[in-house]
């Protein structure tokens, strides 16, 4: 029965993965149809040999952040989990969610990777859900702020969809409170993360590594728009390029694409910059995240080449 539970998981989170990337799909068809291709076309060929420089440099230091931040965590929960893995882990994870349906993949793999290596796959997991949730948490809450603090047209409008987004997630948290079931999973799983995030030394850690992460990201996103010519203040450009890249983590995607050109087009129309400027400055920073992540490829074939010298041995 168990396998038989397994197996179906397996499928069930196969189709998901398709689920999302079909819904990210469905969004760029939909933004060519109103948009055209002009500006998918002007972002691909903004990408110049400086611009990847930056951007790998910046992917460096944000992989480091959120690596460090991962390793906290882990540590925290009892689990073993070196720099140097770590570091490597966060970059197969993050190439494999850029090439694979469902932006999640790399995610689950580094949590099932690590969970193998050190025999505690359910810990392991854990400790990745609290890392991304810990991160987007940080990073939302770093949005708003700034944004307010921008003050901008774009801002406000920004501020107030970030505050929906907000409401349907305490909405849906209501609803899910309901399920007596629902209720003993968050309280067990509640009572573990309460464990990991006691001490302020790790609350500050993970908001550390989380500012880093989120600043890296938007100066990627900043150096797109400069390769595209956006010419604008720093304000406007800032608060639209962090609307677009908060977008990217929104998991209905084609490997980052879709929710993240339709918010960068929204955007950068309410900002007055145009949403064709926001859909090439996207497309821009889609191709230079890509190139950026390129390292995970590496670390993909080395982990590919020991396991058949480990079979070819045995």
């Amino acid at each position: 029965m168990s396998a038989v539970r397994a197996l179906s998981a397996s499928r069930s989170g196969r189709w998901q993965a398709w689920l999302r990337a079909a819904a990210g799909a469905a969004i760029l068809v939909g933004i060519v149809a109103v948009a055209g291709a002009e500006p998918f076309v002007r972002g691909l060929a903004a990408v110049s040999p400086a611009a990847i420089a930056a951007a790998v440099v910046l992917a460096a230091a944000a992989t480091c952040a959120a690596a460090w931040r991962w390793r906290t965590l882990a540590t925290r929960m009892g689990l073993r989990l070196g720099w140097g893995e770590s570091v490597a882990a966060y970059y197969r994870s993050q190439f494999l969610n850029t090439v694979l349906p469902g932006g999640v993949v790399g995610d689950v793999h580094r949590a099932v990777s690590h969970g193998r290596s050190v025999d505690q796959v359910a810990q392991a997991t854990r400790a990745v859900a609290a890392e991304r949730a810990a991160g987007q948490a940080v990073q939302l809450c770093l949005a708003l702020v700034v944004l307010a603090i921008v003050g901008a047209a774009a801002a406000a409008s920004a501020v107030a969809v970030l505050l929906v987004v907000v409401a349907m997630v305490a909405v849906l948290a209501i609803v899910a409170a309901a399920s007596r079931r629902v209720r003993a999973f968050f309280a067990h799983e509640g009572a573990v993360l309460r464990s990991a995030f006691a001490s302020a030394g790790t609350v500050v850690r993970v908001v550390a590594a989380s500012v880093v992460v989120l600043g890296a990201h938007v100066a990627t996103f900043l150096v797109a728009c400069v390769a595209v010519g956006v010419d604008a203040s720093p304000e406007r450009v800032a608060a639209a390029a962090l609307v677009a890249v908060l977008a990217s983590s929104i998991p209905l995607s084609l490997g980052g694409w879709g929710p993240r050109e339709g918010a960068a087009a929204w955007a950068f129309g309410v900002a007055g910059l145009g949403a064709a400027a926001g859909i090439a400055a996207s497309t821009a920073y889609g191709v230079l995240a890509m190139i950026a992540v390129a390292p995970g490829a590496a670390v993909v074939a080395a982990s590919a080449i020991r396991r058949r010298s480990g079979r070819a041995r045995a």
